[in-house]
């Protein structure tokens, strides 16, 4: 497959005022480097550098007031660029989300972004079942968080259980994509929970082979990086099926060069399975 339809359907930017802030945040938080310096233009030159075709923004509202903020950006990427696509964001504590999600469904945003973790609830909350459950009716492409999070070890607010168990509680059609293959170290608990499940997609992103560290001595093993092994990974995707996975990378917390090349050099998918993945599954969901 031309690596010019690949999409990643997983990536990060921040506005270029704070990003150099917003990184040194999250590395000493997370202990591990990045590969870009966060910005739109940084994410630009790695797509082409890789060449990956099209990149998915997954922005994330850490606080209520930030939503329309954030969507308003991510309308405006969407009226600009040719390939990359902006989600929009929401918080279970932003007031009214209803008509919000319905001004940027309006907008032709495609899907929206939430991460228990950062966001600070458990996602079978109350106030996450009513965005899941409105988004879905709406027709918008929800990526959750799923699993551990590298920043916040030991939080489980978004553990593959909580989230079947918010899954329970929408009793509508839904468009699901569980970030870092179901659940970040969490990954046989994804596959109890998920394997079977219609309507749930996963991704790639930061799940495969070790991540990178920033050198502050945080981790003192390099068994303490890894990830999942080729192995396991291709394990994952046979059980849930190569049309319910979709490529991501985490960018810029993991190299969309990298990631592509370690992907396209995995033994026994076959060119099918590797362009549903690459390009096929994103690009249906994504209409």
């Amino acid at each position: 497959m031309d690596n010019e339809f690949c999409i990643d359907f997983h990536v990060h930017t921040f506005p270029d005022k704070i990003a150099a802030a917003a990184l040194e945040k999250l590395q000493a938080k997370s202990h591990t480097r990045p590969f870009t310096d966060g910005t739109l233009s940084a994410l630009e030159k790695s797509m082409k550098d890789s060449g990956v075709g099209f990149s998915v923004l997954q922005p994330v509202a850490t606080r209520p007031e930030q939503v329309p903020g954030i969507n308003n950006a991510a309308i405006k990427i969407n009226s600009l660029s040719k390939n990359i696509i902006s989600f929009g964001a929401m918080h279970p504590a932003f007031e009214d989300c209803e008509p919000e999600l319905e001004r940027i469904f309006s907008a032709g945003i495609k899907g929206i972004k939430l991460h228990p973790v950062y966001q600070g609830l458990p996602v079978d909350d109350e106030r996450y079942i009513k965005i899941l459950r409105f988004a879905s009716e709406l027709g918008l492409v929800i990526l959750i968080h799923a699993g551990f999070d590298i920043g916040f070890p030991g939080n489980e607010y978004a553990m593959p259980e909580k989230i079947s168990c918010a899954i329970d509680k929408i009793q509508c059609e839904f468009k699901i994509v569980l970030a870092h293959m179901g659940g970040w170290r969490a990954w046989d608990e994804a596959e109890r929970f998920f394997a079977g499940r219609e309507g749930i997609f996963i991704d790639t992103a930061f799940s495969l082979g070790e991540f990178t560290l920033n050198g502050d001595g945080y981790y003192k093993t390099r068994e303490a990086c890894k990830l999942l092994s080729a192995e396991k990974f291709i394990e994952l995707i046979k059980n849930f099926g190569a049309s319910r996975v979709i490529f991501g990378t985490d960018s810029p917390w993991a190299s969309q060069g990298e990631s592509l090349e370690k992907f396209l050099s995995l033994p026994v998918l076959n060119s099918d399975e590797k362009n549903l993945i690459l390009f096929k599954n994103a690009n249906k969901l994504l209409n």
